[in-house]
């Protein structure tokens, strides 16, 4: 099928590498070599960098978390615990830093970046356990991070825009800290795969529909779970049938992109439940586009993200 890609985006859509999902071991190898390759990127701000742990959940080691804190401001600072995108099986805070560092500078909060457990080798639910327990901590752990404890939000892409969604559920139904935000980008939200855009684009760059069939696979436990009875809402919030509640969501979504509807309706569902939501929509993109950093339409994308973490955590208040 013929894709109407941005005219700057389309010479890179064969050149950037999808991962063979199936394959855990190959495509971690391939990110292994990705990263390696990937040049280290400057701040307009200096951010002062420091690794930590929280303390994890029940029956599980500490998790990982890498702080990202913006220099050369006094008072409590706003944060945002942020869950890397990669499949529910890929990625690192090591792959997401140049991006972590960025949200820091630019928004003037505190980025908690956390290392979840990952699939398959830890199925559902210890990466949405993991990333419960780094905001807990950042909640708990506010004072020392200089943190305001009211201003502490959620956010990822891709699987790591489900895994904050996931989270907001959980912490609405647990009673305990709630998010004052949910930056929800390309996210993967329902393993069920019904809906249009993930029928159509089964050969589309960046991330294709037997993709999305793999991770769901990995995260759920192995096949025959995905799209079957009994899948938590926790694990594919689009199968939450009570949105009322949660968090405001900036919601972005891909044009080109398996994922695009999903989180279409999710966003859509979210303001018929009363939840302030903003979404947005970028024309000729696909999964992962905004790699391509030099493109007008990522610098939007990656500004409007921005824009709506500085409104969503209100940072800048207290700073």
């Amino acid at each position: 099928m013929a894709y109407a890609i941005d005219p700057e985006l389309a010479p890179w859509a064969e050149l950037l590498p999808g991962m063979p999902f199936r394959d855990v071991a190959e495509a971690r190898a391939l990110e292994s070599r990705i990263l390696d390759a990937m040049p280290e990127g400057e701040t307009a701000v200096p951010v002062e960098v420091r690794q930590s742990t929280a303390a994890g959940p029940q029956g599980a080691g500490r998790v990982p978390v890498r702080v990202y804190t913006p220099r050369g401001a006094d008072g409590p600072r706003a944060a945002l615990v942020y869950l890397h995108g990669g499949g529910f099986c890929l990625g690192s805070v090591e792959l997401s830093h140049g991006g972590c560092a960025v949200f820091a500078a630019e928004t003037g909060a505190v980025v908690v970046s956390v290392e979840y457990r990952l699939a398959p080798e830890h199925p559902f639910p210890a990466g949405l356990e993991d990333a419960y327990a780094a905001f807990v901590w950042t909640v708990e752990h506010a004072a020392g991070l200089g943190v305001d404890a009211a201003r502490v939000g959620v956010g990822g892409d891709s699987a790591g825009g489900g895994l904050a969604a996931a989270l907001s559920l959980v912490a609405r139904d647990r009673g305990g800290p709630a998010p004052c935000f949910q930056y929800l980008g390309n996210p993967a939200l329902d393993d069920r795969l019904g809906t249009p855009s993930m029928r159509a684009f089964t050969d589309t760059p960046g991330l294709r529909r037997g993709d999305v069939e793999a991770i769901w696979d990995h995260y759920l436990g192995g096949p025959g779970r995905r799209g079957g009875e009994g899948v938590s809402p926790c694990a594919a919030p689009a199968r939450a049938e009570d949105l009322a509640g949660l968090p405001p969501a900036y919601v972005s979504v891909c044009e080109f992109d398996p994922l695009r509807d999903e989180g279409l309706d999710y966003a859509h569902r979210l303001v018929r439940a009363g939840v302030p939501t903003e979404l947005h929509l970028f024309p000729g993109t696909f999964h992962a586009s905004a790699a391509v950093q030099d493109a007008e339409v990522s610098r939007r994308m990656i500004g409007e993200a921005i824009g709506a973490m500085r409104r969503g955590l209100r940072a800048g208040a207290g700073r």
